[in-house]
């Protein structure tokens, strides 16, 4: 499903016409986003939970060369599936 799928959908599911639809998909998205920059916890009952993870600097290889490397410290957006929303994909 595209993001503008996704609008056409909530805008009928809703009742509302496209322009709000896209206005709230927006919004919300952008809203997630933020929180998740800021660090923050995300949890969508039913849906799942955003979070942040901290991965550490580790040693890695070049496919090419084959030479060691320093893959440096960052942190990744995890996404953790509640179990209603594992229970719907498994029906």
């Amino acid at each position: 499903m595209t993001k503008k799928e996704l609008i056409s959908a909530v805008a009928q599911k809703a009742g509302l016409k496209k322009a709000a639809a896209e206005k709230a998909v927006n919004a919300a998205i952008e809203t997630v986003v933020e929180a998740i920059s800021k660090g923050e916890r995300v949890a969508i009952p039913g849906f799942g939970i955003f979070n942040i993870r901290e991965r550490k600097e580790r040693k890695g290889r070049n496919p090419r060369t084959g030479k060691e490397i320093k893959i440096p410290a960052r942190k990744v957006v995890a996404f953790t599936a509640a179990k209603a929303l594992k229970e719907a994909v498994n029906k």
